[in-house]
């Protein structure tokens, strides 16, 4: 049994996501109380039905503090029965979720409490965090629209297979934020810079020019060596800690040339050592499988994942 417990921020995505995990064969139910998770589930996986096989549950912030506390010794617990737990939390910025609040003009869970709606953010904030800490996967939504985020969820949660640990390789810009859902984020900023080679400008990582170009630097294959090794060493740690989840980030300055680059060549390589790979670029939006044959050959002296 594959039990997906799916948490956040008011205004977040929890919705938008569960009803993609529907669409995708789940069996799902939302807003249960956190107290009640343990019973419900043990009914549950009791009944060996194969109707449940894949189940999501929502819990948020109407759970009952002590309850949300207890939430990661209870996925321990679960996991020890042989239950494939997974928790998925997804948040965003208070910018983003206070003009979300005004164009839903829908009241927050925690404004019955006589809060402002930057108090009562703050305070979810506060009462989620032992389910924050106890999520592998985090989706930042402050710039992700609906069907982006359709689209992280389909491909991250809902069309994972087996126990096998599922990695993004993403890009991003460091002028428009770092990621905060990563677990690596790796500063590509030092290495040449496509940008101001005119004739290479206006394409991107992905383009034949800008590859050459970047294949041509030796600090760029310096780094790609040192990124992959280092990723080839610790991703096998992270595996063997039952982990289901792991994000890395490659960012330049805009997010456009030498991170997209990066990550379709490291995605590619990881990929035929890992069945779960996954490639964002955030400034290009779209979520991808590594290309076939993208960014050349591995480099010599590199190993395998053992």
């Amino acid at each position: 049994m594959r039990l997906v417990i799916v948490s956040g921020l008011s205004g977040s995505g929890k919705s938008v996501a569960l009803h993609l995990l529907e669409d995708v064969g789940f069996y799902c139910i939302d807003n249960l109380p956190a107290a009640l998770l343990d019973s419900v589930i043990s009914q549950i996986a009791a009944t060996g039905d194969p109707f449940y096989e894949n189940l999501a549950v929502g819990v948020d912030v109407r759970s009952r503090a002590d309850d949300l506390q207890s939430l990661p010794e209870l996925v321990r617990r679960l996991r020890g029965l042989g239950i494939r737990c997974e928790v998925v939390f997804l948040h965003a910025d208070e910018d983003s979720l206070l003009k979300r609040y005004a164009e839903s003009r829908r009241p927050h869970p925690l404004s019955a409490q006589g809060m402002s709606l930057r108090e009562a953010i703050a305070r979810e904030r506060e009462l989620l965090g032992p389910v924050m800490a106890a999520a592998e996967l985090i989706i930042d939504t402050s710039q992700t629209s609906i069907y982006q985020l359709r689209d992280a969820v389909r491909g991250r949660v809902g069309l994972r297979t087996g126990p096998a640990l599922s990695i993004l390789i993403q890009s991003f810009g460091y002028k428009h934020g770092i990621p905060l859902d990563a677990d690596f984020v790796f500063d590509l900023r030092c290495l040449p810079n496509p940008y101001w080679e005119l004739g290479l400008r206006a394409l991107t990582g992905r383009d034949p020019q800008v590859i050459a170009y970047l294949e041509a630097q030796t600090p760029v294959q310096e780094m790609y060596r040192d990124i992959l090794g280092f990723l080839q060493h610790w991703i096998p740690r992270y595996a063997d800690f039952n982990r289901n989840y792991l994000t890395v980030a490659l960012g330049c300055t805009g997010g456009q040339h030498r991170s997209v680059y990066m990550a379709d060549r490291l995605a590619t390589e990881l990929s035929r050592q890992h069945r779960q790979v996954l490639i964002r670029h955030n400034e290009l939006r779209g979520m991808s499988r590594p290309p076939e044959g993208a960014g050349g050959p591995a480099p010599a002296g590199g190993s395998p994942v053992s």
